[in-house]
């Protein structure tokens, strides 16, 4: 806060009025007009999408193989191999699909092997793995164990034939073959599967030249719950020579690959070193980290089972794709992997060949990483910033300090006034924040019931600007507006003590303008505030704060701040408006708008377990972060409007974008979702035998109708006139234990398109007790299928152990729990085990019920079993074919395949 800011209000002292005294005339002629601030609007509006452009949007172009060279990244060839995969339609664990893209990629990697360099020793294996279990304790898989078998993976070694000391120094690069079963994975990730096979073409043709030796793994199982690289890194004998890893994701399709998470900063100064195209957002690791995005990647397994330096980056275009069937090639824009593919060789390249950076790897392991975090991000997409955390948190304290010495030297100097004018300063920062989150809020509520979606714009995005950024826009003006008015009354009653000679229209006019300089220092207040929480939190974001404090605050001291305590308050200059926003913008508003994009395409799969959440919630949670970022944003420009002829025009601007929004989505003339952008609708063909413990002798057998989209299926049922679909609430299903809260349900023609024999067994081999506890042994018999999910109730059963073929595969210890269960889930590929023997210790506290007192009282049950089968029933395929095209299944590691087995075992077993 510069110095002299509250220094016409001081009362110290009862100075003469100024000499230049402002008539009438120039109170009408020192007014912005309406065009000069709609005008600085454009080009704040302009300028940041233009930023975001450059930032994300600007991709090289293409290089074909004889451009790129036979030591070249070449898109052209990367594409036949993304184009081949995708080909093959979705691939998951266990599927024939999957089989040929291994064997796909592992022609294509013996091709490579042929034509390496004399020079380069390059291995080639096809490792098999054995079963496992994933223990991760946090993020995704709290409370939950993760069970595998008959993995396939390719794994591509390089190293120099005259230098065995780089076998034992391997830089891994990874990424995963197999996809969901709803989608052939062009952006999840067969791009990063090309990628990956045109590094190893260039790296097999440098390699004679490196320290260090570079290893492709391309893994399998990675949809399945990182399962693919906990069996590498757990199994091979490649896993302890490994130093250091990279891994290759997306959460969309296409665009920039954008470096989100990194473990060390001499890791992310290499990259910064070297990157052509670098782009690179802290911000996008701070949200991971929180949860917030509700997803995991391999990176997780490198860092946290093997404990190793990494990078991991991320497509992030197109989100509201993921893991569905528009997950395709068309939508790769072109630029994408010529953009990851440049960036990752030069990386590879300069990391391979530098024995510092292998001595760096070896002694990361024995550093806290805490110790050697880093802030990153990159500007414009051209340069990226990497400084150490340590040095951002004494910058960002010593700024703090600073703006807390002169904001209170200026309390000194002003006394009960200043104070009185921060006090409304502060107020005018907290009703500009409630009125911008009310007014979105209140028309996210009403869409709902206005419009034939609950969320109406995933596929036209831009509509977010009229439904939530223009009311965010308004409410944040009058929020402000308020605590301008509050200001001048209370400068006013100061003037009219300290300067008796200003009168009538001129002391309303030095009034205002002294009130407007104090509304656009509430933003440095604002700003401050935001960084002192995030320097405490260690957010290494918070330099965006920084970037919004010090710039307009520098800006307003070198254009606007007075020595003199004598002279009357001036216009704040439009020059200082464009000097305080130039370098926040430029550093951040890229980003910004980025982080809505995501946000808003990630709300069609935000209900995880369908129709947990209310319809409205996608569009409060857009309206709060639009409304929050505009409130921040716009706190300097929105100071230029209150004593300027502005106002009217802002209204009218506002209410007619706000206006043609809602008519746009009311009316239906914008679709909510195309062909290309659709809602998210799963058709699953259930068989529920649980009713079969009860003396019943058939299964119940119908077709399931859900959508991780919030809102009902009003829409979708339109179309499926004639198949008996009844929905609601009571429709609940428990997937072992992913529910469907709310869905739809049919029972034409269901008993068709499977069989008695593939219904999974539970049994009880033996149930005793002991001195020390009771102990029950259960047999599973999952049939056919080898992708399956038990639940065990924790209120009862205090541990479990599970035997595959008398070997222990879950030991006892380190059971969590998720509303009162621990979910086992196992996937794998067709030589997988289908028996497992499942012993039970219950606790101390269970209920220990009988039979009647079960049926009685409806307790849970024991144990749940849910097991897939891929395929897809007759009725299924009718229903997806009636299905409208805006609509697609949406899969994830949880949710169940097109049939699924349901059966329990009842706690009085």
């Amino acid at each position: 806060m510069p110095r002299g800011q509250a220094s016409s209000v001081s009362t110290r002292e009862k100075p003469r009025v100024d000499a230049v005294v402002v008539s009438d005339k120039d109170n009408g002629r020192h007014r912005r007009s309406a065009y000069l601030l709609l005008g600085l609007l454009i080009v704040f509006l302009h300028g940041s999408w233009s930023v975001y452009r450059m930032q994300f949007a600007n991709l090289p172009l293409p290089l074909d193989a004889e451009q790129a060279g036979k030591r070249g990244f070449s898109e052209a060839s990367a594409l036949k191999h993304v184009k081949y995969l995708t080909g093959l339609g979705p691939h998951p664990v266990g599927s024939d699909s999957l089989d040929l893209a291994v064997q796909y990629v592992y022609a294509e990697a013996e091709k490579i092997k042929k034509t390496a360099h004399p020079d380069v020793d390059v291995q080639l294996e096809l490792f098999h793995t054995d079963i496992g279990a994933n223990r991760l304790a946090g993020g995704l898989f709290k409370g939950k164990t993760i069970l595998y078998s008959d993995l396939k993976h390719v794994i591509l070694r390089f190293v120099p034939k005259y230098l065995p000391e780089a076998e034992e120094n391997l830089i891994l690069v990874s990424s995963h073959i197999d996809t969901v079963f709803t989608t052939g994975g062009a952006g999840d990730c067969s791009s990063c599967v090309g990628v990956m096979l045109e590094l190893a073409r260039g790296v097999a043709q440098w390699a004679h030249g490196f320290k260090s030796g570079v290893l492709f793994l391309f893994n399998t199982g990675e949809e399945e719950g990182l399962v693919g690289a906990h069996s590498f890194i757990t199994q091979h004998h490649w896993r302890n020579s490994v130093r250091f890893a990279v891994d290759l994701e997306a959460m969309g399709i296409g665009g920039k690959s954008t470096l989100f998470q990194g473990t060390h900063q001499w890791a992310l100064e290499s990259f910064a070193t070297v990157a052509k195209y670098p782009s690179a957002q802290i911000a996008i690791q701070d949200i991971f980290n929180s949860g917030a995005i509700n997803s995991a990647t391999d990176f997780q397994i490198y860092l946290e089972v093997a404990g190793l330096p990494g990078l991991d980056f991320a497509y992030t275009d197109m989100t509201s794709v993921y893991h569905t069937k528009n997950d395709k090639i068309e939508h790769l824009k072109p630029g994408s992997l010529q953009h990851n593919g440049e960036n990752m060789l030069a990386f590879l390249l300069h990391a391979a060949s530098s024995q510092k950076f292998m001595e760096d790897a070896h002694e990361a392991k024995q550093e806290s990483v805490e110790q050697k975090k880093a802030i990153f991000f990159d500007i414009l997409g051209k340069y990226m910033v990497v400084y150490p955390q340590r040095l951002a948190t004494m910058f960002h304290n010593s700024i703090i300090f600073h703006s807390l010495v002169i904001l209170g030297m200026s309390l000194l100097m002003g006394r009960c006034s200043v104070l009185v004018s921060l006090g409304i300063s502060c107020l005018s920062i907290i009703l500009t924040l409630i009125f911008s989150i009310f007014l979105p809020v209140v028309v996210a509520f009403a869409l709902p019931h206005i419009c034939p979606f609950p969320i109406s714009f995933v596929a036209n995005q831009w509509l977010v600007i009229g439904l939530f950024g223009s009311p965010a826009l308004l409410g944040a003006f009058i929020g402000q507006h308020i605590g301008f008015i509050l200001l001048k009354k209370h400068i006013e009653q100061v003037y009219s003590r300290t300067k008796p000679g200003l009168t009538g229209n001129k002391m309303d006019y030095i009034v205002g303008l002294e009130a407007e300089r104090w509304i656009f220092k509430s933003g440095f207040l604002q700003w401050l505030i935001v960084l002192i929480f995030g320097t405490y939190f260690k957010v290494g974001a918070s330099y965006i704060a920084l970037i919004w404090l010090v710039s307009p605050a520098f800006a307003y001291g070198l254009m606007e701040a007075t020595l003199s305590p004598l002279r009357s308050p001036k216009n704040l200059k439009v020059v200082t408006l464009v000097l305080a926003l130039a370098v926040p913008v430029v550093s951040s508003a890229g980003l910004v708008i980025r982080m809505v994009d995501v946000m808003v395409g990630t709300i069609v799969r935000a209900d995880r377990n369908p129709g947990g959440l209310p319809g409205w919630l996608g569009n409060v949670v857009v309206a709060v972060a639009i409304a929050i970022v505009v409130s921040f944003m716009f706190v300097y420009l929105l100071s230029y409007v209150h004593i300027s002829g502005a106002k009217r025009a802002l209204l009218f601007v506002l209410c007619a974008s706000f206006g043609l929004a809602i008519a746009l989505v009311s009316s239906g003339i914008v679709p909510a979702f195309t062909e290309d952008i659709s809602r998210t609708v799963n058709v699953v063909h259930v068989v529920d035998t649980t009713r079969m413990n009860d003396g019943s002798t058939e299964p119940l057998s119908y077709v399931s109708l859900f959508s991780h989209t919030p809102g009902k299926l009003t829409q979708e049922l339109m179309d499926l006139r004639g198949e008996e679909f009844s929905c609601g609430r009571n429709m609940t299903i428990d997937f072992a234990t992913f529910t469907m809260m709310y869905g739809c349900r049919s029972y034409k023609r269901s008993n068709t398109g499977w069989s008695k024999s593939e219904v999974p067994m539970l049994h009880v081999e033996s149930d005793y007790a002991t001195d020390d506890a009771r102990r029950t042994i259960v047999s599973i018999d999952t049939k056919s299928s080898t992708r399956w999910s038990l639940a065990i109730n924790k209120q009862e059963i205090d541990d479990f152990t599970i035997h595959v073929d008398s070997n222990k595969l879950v030991h006892l210890g380190g059971k969590r729990e998720v509303d009162g269960w621990h979910t086992i889930r196992f996937a794998g590929g067709k030589s997988s085990p289908t028996k497992f023997e499942l012993t039970l210790f219950w606790s101390s506290n269970g209920t220990h019920a009988s039979a009647k007192e079960t049926k009685a009282e409806n307790f849970s049950p024991l144990v749940k079993l849910r097991t897939d089968v891929n395929r897809v029933t007759p009725m299924v395929e009718t229903v997806l074919e009636k299905l409208p095209r805006w609509s697609t299944p949406f899969g994830k590691s949880t949710s169940p395949y097109t049939l699924a087995f349901l059966t329990a075992l009842p706690i009085n077993i």
